[in-house]
C-alpha cells in the first residue's frame, strides 16, 4: 500500500511540472530549425526574411519594388539591419502581430505561389534579435501620403507567443507609403558564398523587376537595378486538387465544410471536380452522393480516397503560379553575370501530390566566368535563393546526375561539371516541399527531379551547339593561320624549282590558296551536318 501511495505521489508531482509549451518557447530553444544556428547565417536569414516580406508586399500591391538594405557594424559582433521598401505599408493594428507573433500570416491556408508560407520568418528574426541583444525590433510603416506613419517597438512574450508593444507613436516620415524595419542582432559579416552580398545578387537575378540598394558594413554601396518594368503575373488562389489530399485532411474537410451533400462537397471544396467526376468518385467508393459530409465515417472516407486515386481527374489549373518565363530568366542572368553565351527554358506545368509546379532553368557560359572551378549553381524556390544545404537538395542531385560531358563540359562521375558556367534552376509552386522549416533545400519528389533534368537537358543542348561552334571557329582560325604562314614558303620553293617569274609565282600562290580554302570549307560543312545529327539523336 505504501509503495502504491508513493507512485501516486510521484505521478502527482510529475503532473505539476507538465504544461503547454508555446510555439515561441519551442523556437526560442530550437532557433537552429529556423536558420539561426550560427552568427553568419543569422545575419543572412534576418535580411532574407525582411527582403522576402518586402518583395511579397510590393508585388501584391502591384508596385515595382525598390528595396534598400543597410547593415551597420556596431562592434562586439553586433549589427543593425535596416530594410526599407516602397510597398503598400501595414495597417497599424496588424504591425505587432506580423512582426512579434510566430505562426501568424495570411498565406498558410491559401494555395497560390508565395515566398513565405508559415508566418514564422520575420518574427523569428525579431525573436533572435531579442534573445541576443535584448533590444526590440523597430517598425515604421505608412499606408498613404495622407496617412500618418506609425512607429512601433516590439518584443515577443515567448510564454504566450504574443506581441509586447514597448512603444507606439505617430511620426513624420518623408515617404508616401512603405515599411521600414530596424533590427539589432548578434551576427558576423563575411563576403563570399552564403553571404548577404551573394544572397542579394542572386535575389536581383531572379527578381529582375526589382531594384535593390545595398550598403554593407564597410559602407560600400552596391546598386542592383531592375532589368524590366513588368511585374510578374499575379498568381490566383486555387482549391486543393483531390490527388494531393490525404485521409486525415479529407476527414477534417468533411467535418468543417458548409456544404450539405457529399457531391456538393467534392465539387465545391476541390479544384477540377465537376458533378460528373463527383458522381464517379462516390460510385467507386460505394457512398451515396446525397449523404451529409459530416456523417461520412472513417471507412467511407478511406474508400473515397481510394476512389479519388482511381479516378482520372484533370491536372490542377496553373494560374496559381507565376513563373518568370525564359526571357526574364535570361535578362536576370545577363544583368548579373558577364558571360558570352546564355540559354534558358521554362518547362510546361507539371504536378506533384496534386500541387502544380514549373521548373525554369538557365545557363551562362564563358566570358568572365572562372574556368578552372566547378560550375556555380544558383538554386531558387518561388524567386527566393537557396544558399544552404546544397548537398541535400533535389536540384543539386539533378545537376550532378545530368551527363554534362555530352554538352561540351568536363565532369567527373556524380559531380558538378567543371568550367566557366553558371547553372540556374528555379522551382515555382503553390507549395514548395522544403526539407526543413529553414527552407533551404527542395525535397526529392520523383516528379520534380524528372522535370529539373528535362529543363537542364534543354539548356544543355543549346550550350552544346554554342560550344561546338566555338571550337569549330577556333580550328578554322588555326588552319587559316597555317595557310598564311607557310604558303609564301611554298611559293618561293616552287619559284626556285620551276624557274617561275614573280607574276607566275603570284598566280600559283592564288590558285593554291583557293584550293586550300575550298577544301577547308567542305570540311566545315561536313562537321556542321555531324553536329546537327548528334543533337537530334539526343
Amino acid at each position: 500500500m505504501t509503495k502504491e501511495g508513493d507512485k501516486s505521489n510521484i505521478a502527482e508531482q510529475m503532473a505539476t511540472k507538465q504544461r503547454e509549451i508555446s510555439v515561441a518557447e519551442f523556437f526560442e530553444k530550437n532557433r537552429h530549425l529556423l536558420g539561426f544556428d550560427n552568427k553568419r547565417k543569422a545575419l543572412l536569414t534576418a535580411v532574407k526574411e525582411a527582403v522576402d516580406n518586402s518583395l511579397d508586399a510590393c508585388e501584391e500591391a502591384k508596385i515595382l519594388p525598390e528595396i534598400s538594405v543597410e547593415i551597420i557594424d556596431m562592434g562586439n559582433d553586433r549589427f543593425r539591419i535596416i530594410v526599407e521598401d516602397n510597398g503598400p505599408g501595414i495597417v497599424k493594428k496588424q504591425i505587432p502581430k506580423i512582426f512579434a507573433k510566430l505562426l501568424y500570416g495570411s498565406k498558410f491556408h491559401t494555395l497560390k505561389q508565395a515566398r513565405g508560407q508559415q508566418g514564422i520568418g520575420i518574427s523569428a528574426a525579431a525573436l533572435y534579435g531579442q534573445l541576443t541583444t535584448g533590444r526590440p525590433i523597430r517598425i515604421t510603416s505608412k499606408t498613404g501620403s495622407n496617412e500618418p506613419a506609425n512607429y512601433c517597438e516590439l518584443h515577443i512574450d515567448t510564454q504566450k507567443n504574443h506581441p509586447d508593444v514597448k512603444k507606439e507613436e505617430s511620426v513624420e516620415w518623408n515617404k508616401d507609403h512603405g515599411t521600414r524595419l530596424e533590427l539589432d542582432l548578434e551576427a558576423s559579416y563575411q563576403k563570399g558564398p552564403q553571404s548577404v552580398d551573394e544572397y542579394l545578387k542572386e535575389t536581383a537575378t531572379i527578381n529582375p523587376h526589382a531594384t535593390f540598394v545595398y550598403t554593407n558594413p564597410k559602407a560600400e554601396q552596391i546598386i542592383f537595378p531592375r532589368a524590366t518594368d513588368e511585374l510578374p503575373a499575379e498568381p490566383k488562389e486555387i482549391k486543393p486538387h483531390p490527388h494531393g489530399v490525404e485521409l486525415g485532411v479529407l476527414i477534417k474537410m468533411l467535418n468543417n465544410t458548409e456544404t450539405r451533400t457529399l457531391q456538393q462537397f467534392l465539387v465545391t471544396e476541390f479544384s477540377r471536380v465537376g458533378p460528373g467526376t463527383a458522381k464517379e468518385i462516390c460510385q467507386k467508393a460505394s457512398v451515396l452522393t446525397n449523404v451529409k459530409p459530416e456523417s461520412v465515417s472513417r471507412d467511407q472516407a478511406e474508400r473515397l480516397i481510394k476512389a479519388i486515386h482511381d479516378t482520372k481527374i484533370i491536372a490542377p489549373p496553373t494560374d496559381c503560379i507565376s513563373p518568370l518565363g525564359h526571357e526574364l530568366v535570361l535578362k536576370g542572368m545577363k544583368k548579373e553575370f558577364q558571360a558570352e553565351f546564355y540559354a534558358s527554358t521554362s518547362r510546361p506545368p507539371s504536378v506533384y501530390r496534386g500541387n502544380p509546379f514549373v521548373i525554369e532553368a538557365g545557363i551562362a557560359y564563358g566570358g568572365q566566368l572562372e574556368a578552372e572551378k566547378s560550375a556555380t549553381v544558383l538554386r531558387f524556390a518561388n524567386r527566393v535563393p537557396l544558399l544552404y544545404q546544397q548537398g541535400a537538395c533535389a536540384i543539386t542531385d539533378a545537376i550532378t546526375e545530368t551527363t554534362w560531358r555530352s554538352y561540351g563540359l568536363q565532369q567527373s562521375q556524380n559531380s558538378l561539371p567543371v568550367g566557366p558556367v553558371v547553372i540556374l534552376v528555379h522551382f515555382v509552386s503553390v507549395w514548395a516541399p522544403f526539407t526543413s522549416e529553414a527552407k533551404e533545400a527542395i525535397a526529392h519528389y520523383p516528379e520534380i527531379s524528372k522535370e529539373i533534368k528535362l529543363a537542364l537537358q534543354e539548356c544543355g543542348r543549346q550550350l552544346y551547339k554554342y560550344v561546338a561552334k566555338k571550337r569549330r571557329v577556333g580550328d578554322e582560325l588555326q588552319k587559316r593561320s597555317y595557310i598564311e604562314k607557310f604558303l609564301p614558303h611554298v611559293g618561293s620553293a616552287l619559284k626556285d624549282l620551276c624557274g617561275l617569274d614573280d607574276a607566275q609565282e603570284q598566280r600559283v600562290l592564288t590558285n593554291l590558296k583557293d584550293i586550300l580554302e575550298s577544301s577547308r570549307k567542305q570540311g566545315v560543312e561536313m562537321k556542321d551536318e555531324t553536329i546537327v545529327t548528334s543533337d537530334m539523336d539526343e
